[in-house]
């Protein structure tokens, strides 16, 4: 598929029906999902708002009662999701590219895939506008991802050959990630963090360690002690969700800026509007070539700024 057939999505034709004896005395949701198996009912009870469906001409609530024998015409829209995976000219801090690769250094505030609540605007939207040959590929490329508010470097395949690849590699756990992480307390040696990383039961849109979770390793070494803080190196063996942050909280040294894993009553000063986290250096086998290759992001300036206020406190 190319990229001119994501740009190129039309709605359904709008749908004409006559309702059913059996539907007299539905409401007009309820009368909808039967006899449009095909949408969900919110999707439907949603187009009903949007003024895309009419009943005998007029524009109806969700709610409005049937009689039975009207004609209802409903104007299908494209969803969210059939509408995610399209070009968008955003600029890229391409790091490396060649014929097989292209290793991104991503900003915060980027997310990197189409999602609940992101449907636009993604790092997936601006590689199909750098190289639309991204559009044959699973997912354009990506093998890995970053959290929204993490910065640092992504590698994308350009082929469905060097995907297949990458991800080996990863399942392998022979790609290597390190991390840079801000981290409130004093770190007293480096260590390991061996825990299983799921769904928090009490929130679901949290990570946690749990015992029915995934296996989730992660390595950590000190890279300098500040006053209230102290600055690490995070080197993953794994790549759980969020797995850096749920570590380290557990470790009893939450990120600075994180507004998730955070403590609970951070220190107003210094500041910074995201976690303290920046994927720095990665390194993995050249598909082609079979030959280890490595990349390496400078610090983001607003971590920089945060390190130089911690060390003047």
């Amino acid at each position: 598929m190319s990229s001119e057939n994501y740009t190129q999505l039309t709605a359904p034709a709008p749908q004409t029906l006559a309702v059913p004896p059996e539907c007299a005395g539905l409401r007009l949701d309820q009368a909808l999902a039967q006899l449009m198996p095909q949408y969900s009912r919110a999707r439907l009870t949603a187009w009903v708002k949007e003024g895309r469906v009419t009943v005998d001409g007029r524009s109806p609530a969700p709610r409005d009662k049937l009689h039975g024998g009207e004609t209802i015409i409903v104007a299908p829209a494209l969803s969210p999701e059939e509408t995610a995976f399209h070009p968008e000219n955003i600029p890229l801090n391409i790091v490396h590219e060649d014929d097989t690769l292209i290793v991104i250094n991503k900003p915060a505030g980027l997310v990197v895939h189409p999602g609940s609540g992101n449907w636009q605007g993604t790092l997936l939207n601006a590689l199909l506008a750098h190289a639309p040959q991204l559009a044959t590929v699973p997912r354009a490329g990506i093998v890995h991802r970053l959290d929204k508010d993490t910065s640092g470097l992504l590698v994308i395949a350009k082929t469905l050959t060097a995907q297949t690849d990458l991800v080996r590699q990863l399942q392998a756990r022979t790609v290597s990630r390190e991390y840079r992480a801000v981290v409130h307390g004093t770190v007293k040696r480096p260590g390991r963090i061996d825990g299983a990383i799921g769904r928090d039961p009490r929130s679901r849109t949290r990570m946690a360690v749990v015992r029915t979770g995934k296996p989730a390793v992660t390595h950590y070494a000190i890279i300098e002690h500040l006053k209230r803080s102290t600055v690490l190196s995070c080197k993953l063996e794994t790549g759980r969700t969020h797995q850096i942050r749920v570590h380290l909280q557990k470790l009893g040294y939450p990120i600075w800026g994180d507004p998730v894993y955070g403590p609970r009553n951070p220190p107003k000063t210094p500041h910074i509007d995201r976690q303290a986290l920046h994927a720095e250096k990665l390194a993995l086998q050249h598909p082609d070539s079979g030959e280890t290759v490595q990349w390496h992001a400078p610090l983001p300036e607003d971590m920089r700024q945060l390190i130089a206020e911690l060390r003047q406190d």
